[in-house]
């Protein structure tokens, strides 16, 4: 079996973990992918999830940098249709009640055209990311996936041999 080959069968095997998991471990799986892409440093309190009742739709926070000078809002939906662009706009609206500008909506599904061209139209800024993306955010820096063969290759390397010896 080829590298690919390996590389999409972990692809499809995480696709098909998160959409089995309960929604607030696929919350907690997606706050773990935006803290490992960097947002909110290495900061403890850098991604928090909202109570259950009574968070507008919104399943968490993260600091999009280490001072936590903006918050982004986040949206995680597993589903297994597609997201349209009511949703979108729904989540685009609780972004006012909290007074946020940015947004990242992810999904185990996909995102409709018309989803997708909604955030080109509007003001605040909202990142989509389907179960694909998401995927391939997860095994791009080790959330829910580990390496387990590195192959090193080696070449000679010129300039330690063209170094001028001090005696």
């Amino acid at each position: 079996m080829g590298p690919l080959i390996v590389h999409a069968n972990a692809h499809e095997q995480l696709l098909e973990r998160l959409r089995e998991m309960d929604s607030v471990r696929f919350e907690r799986v997606v706050l773990d992918v935006l803290v490992a892409m960097g947002y909110g440093g290495s900061v403890a309190d850098s991604a928090s999830m909202t109570a259950r009742s009574g968070d507008g739709g919104i399943d968490g926070f993260i600091k999009e940098d280490k001072l936590g000078l903006d918050v982004v809002v986040v949206q995680a939906k597993r589903w297994a249709n597609t997201v349209g662009e009511k949703e979108v706009r729904e989540f685009a609206g609780s972004l006012e009640s909290h007074r946020a500008r940015k947004g990242v909506f992810i999904t185990t599904a996909q995102f409709s055209g018309p989803a997708r061209d909604y955030v080109k139209m509007i003001e605040k800024r909202i990142v989509l990311i389907d179960g694909d993306k998401l995927a391939e955010l997860m095994m791009d820096h080790d959330v829910g996936t580990s390496v387990t063969r590195t192959i090193r290759l080696q070449r000679i390397d010129t300039d330690y041999f063209e170094q001028d010896v001090d005696l």
